[in-house]
């Protein structure tokens, strides 16, 4: 979770200043964060050949336990992401561009979505944890008799504290058989996301808490953002109960930032392949790499003089590149399955849960394709599911 709520400012300048103040420490820092890439890309890469491998990617692949499914596979749901998403991300940044009354979207712009401020929740922590109440209580036997452990023991910490770690997550506690919630709310609808996102996780861990083998209690990285990414669509009819009269602005930028995510998310993934490939490219190659893959998933973004940023060093802030390499199509993947179980729900919600808790239950004790397809969704990289995933996203954003 990123404090964007001072990027969310009605105030241009405001957010520009906020994005620049961003920016410059990432740049007097440039350097050494380079350093640090330089030398994790030739420790992996050594690592990689060490035990057999001819490049980092396929040990990554391997320490992620992706056993069925290989490269090969990622770069065609790339190219689907390229086809379906990325021009219909491109209309929607112009609508925003419209609606905030600019001449041309600057990257300061991105997080502010409607002229009189983005949807937030209409209460604080209490009031929203409350809510959450009422929420879990009425979406399913399940839910509910969960979410009440969750607070009657004290398993979520999700204030703002001075000094507390920022991010959020879920971790499982094994010998008491819980989940363990962690946040940080901030005031924005990123609070509600964490509410149903870090909780779906949650579910998961504690409906296959009985599978009696330890690792299975969690999937696969791209199988477990299933689970996180599907309980924020099922929550929608609750939403009101947080945003009152701002609910559809909270529905419409939700959606959207699914459209958005994705094209970024094949772009960090597309990245990291290109790099781990020539782990001889110097720092200045490999933010060229970056540049041009900006301008072919986000054509839209405009970095006007910002040398830092238009120098393509912006994926210096994503924590996944150099913590846990490859780690991150996983969330793309997992979005698109999520979207299937939102088309679902809105055809037959009883049919879509059923399937989902069953998924639940199911944990790590399958292979990613293989909880997929028991979940009755369609593959992500089979031809034609991202193109028929958009044409529900964009009937939606019709409508």
């Amino acid at each position: 979770m990123h404090n964007w709520h001072i990027e969310q400012d009605t105030d241009r300048s405001v957010r520009e200043a906020a994005a620049i103040a961003r920016t410059t420490f990432m740049a007097d820092n440039e350097a050494e964060l380079d350093r640090i890439y330089d030398e994790l890309i030739q420790v992996r890469t050594a690592a990689a050949k060490k035990l057999g491998f001819e490049n980092f990617i396929e040990l990554a692949y391997a320490r992620m336990s992706r056993t069925d499914f290989d490269p090969k596979d990622v770069e065609k749901f790339r190219a689907q992401v390229k086809e379906h998403i990325v021009p219909f991300a491109s209309e929607l940044k112009e609508k925003q561009r419209q609606r905030i009354g600019v001449d041309t979207l600057m990257y300061y712009d991105d997080h502010f979505k409607h002229p009189d401020g983005n949807a937030k929740p209409k209460g604080d922590a209490q009031f929203i944890l409350e809510q959450g109440k009422t929420m879990y209580d009425e979406l399913s036997e399940e839910t509910k008799f969960f979410y009440r452990q969750l607070l009657d023991r004290d398993l979520m910490d999700v204030l703002s504290r001075k000094g507390k770690q920022s991010g959020g997550y879920c971790t499982f506690i094994a010998n008491e058989k819980v989940p363990f919630v962690f946040a940080n709310f901030n005031g924005t609808s990123g609070d509600i996301d964490v509410l149903t996102h870090e909780i779906g996780h949650a579910f998961q861990t504690y409906e296959s808490r009985e599978l009696g083998v330890e690792e299975y209690q969690f999937p696969t990285m791209e199988a477990a953002e299933i689970h996180s990414f599907s309980m924020e669509f099922f929550a929608y009819p609750w939403m009101e109960n947080f945003f009152k009269e701002d609910v559809d602005k909270y529905f419409y930028d939700h959606l959207a930032s699914k459209v958005f995510a994705l094209p970024y998310m094949v772009a960090v993934d597309e990245f990291q392949h290109r790099v781990y490939k020539q782990p001889e490219l110097t720092p200045a190659e490999r933010k060229a790499i970056w540049r041009d893959l900006e301008r072919t998933y986000m054509p839209h973004i405009n970095y006007g003089d910002n040398d830092y940023l238009e120098g393509g060093s912006l994926w210096q802030r994503q924590l996944h590149i150099f913590v846990i390499p490859f780690y991150y199509i996983d969330y793309g993947l997992a979005q698109i399955c999520a979207l299937q179980f939102w088309k679902k729900a809105n055809e037959d919600r009883e049919a879509a849960w059923n399937d989902y808790l069953a998924l639940c239950k199911l944990g790590g004790s399958q292979s990613f394709v293989n909880l997929v397809e028991s979940a009755g969704l369609n593959s992500p990289f089979e031809d034609g599911v991202v193109e028929d995933v958009m044409q529900e996203v964009k009937a939606w954003f019709k409508q």
